[in-house]
């Protein structure tokens, strides 16, 4: 049965591998009352028999999953996403464990209960890479052993299942962490927030800021900054209306004349 404070959730699977994850992915998820599941390129077959074998009694939402071919299309319409991974990254976004972190998923909207929110999980072979870490607010990394650290993705993915199902436990929510303060206004999607990416980085190279050799790694620097700062829809359309002001401005400076005649202390007004 679905939650209904978890069905708003989405659980996203970047080029699973193993039909057989798939399965155990769609088992856990119906345990614990999530229901939308979203495959990303997947290298295998994600509905066949042995994917529908270890759903067991989920196969209706196996047969419901959602195959995209990228990342941003899993995450359209969202507004807050987590990634997971399995090993220290050179990030600026500190790690954080799983019940910490989940019950952020919970509201992904102040003003709005039909916003989407996303749990990202990578392949199994490599885990996620860091352009693909780029697109979520926060990371979780579940704890293991030093000698061992890399999980199993079913059950990576089982571990924060039951963390969001113990979320909305009523008999857990008094440990649950606090909201973080809440915005005026809608928080922009995920999908404005990489338009907006893409417009800021078009015009930072016009302008000189950014140069081609080097413009991805600072606008990974820069990508982190605003997913991190969550803005909203109105904020986000202030920042473009900046970005094409700056636009406009560019084309009156070409059409400048290259030398302007100097006054002429001698001239008189005429009139």
């Amino acid at each position: 049965m679905v939650h209904p404070r978890l069905q708003h959730i989405r659980i996203i699977l970047v080029e699973p591998a193993g039909a057989l994850n798939v399965g155990a992915a769609a088992r856990v998820m119906a345990n614990m009352g999530l229901s939308h599941l979203v495959l990303v390129n997947p290298h295998c077959d994600p509905k066949g028999e042995e994917a529908r074998r270890m759903a067991v009694h989920a196969g209706e939402l196996l047969a419901h999953a959602t195959t995209v071919s990228t990342l941003p299309e899993a995450l359209t319409d969202c507004t807050r996403a987590i990634a997971t991974t399995g090993r220290d990254r050179a990030l600026n976004t500190a790690m954080e464990m799983p019940e910490a972190a989940l019950p952020w998923l919970l509201s992904p909207e102040a003003g709005g209960a039909s916003a989407s929110a996303a749990l990202i999980f990578g392949p199994e072979d490599r885990g996620l890479s860091n352009e693909e870490l780029n697109y979520a607010q926060r990371f979780v990394r579940i704890p293991s052993d030093a000698s061992y650290t890399s999980l199993n993705l079913a059950q990576a993915i089982a571990v924060c299942c039951y963390e969001l199902a113990r979320a909305v436990a009523p008999r857990t929510m008094s440990s649950a962490q606090p909201p973080p303060p809440q915005m005026v206004g809608e928080t922009a999607s995920l999908e404005q927030l990489e338009g907006f990416h893409q417009h800021l980085e078009a015009v930072l190279l016009k302008i000189g800021y950014l140069y081609p050799h080097t413009a991805a790694s600072r606008m990974e620097k820069l990508r982190r900054f605003f997913v991190r700062a969550t803005p909203t829809s109105q904020e986000l359309a202030m920042l473009r209306g900046i970005l094409r002001q700056t636009e406009w401005a560019l084309t009156q400076v070409e059409h400048l004349p290259s030398s302007i005649p100097e006054f002429d202390s001698q001239d008189t007004p005429q009139g």
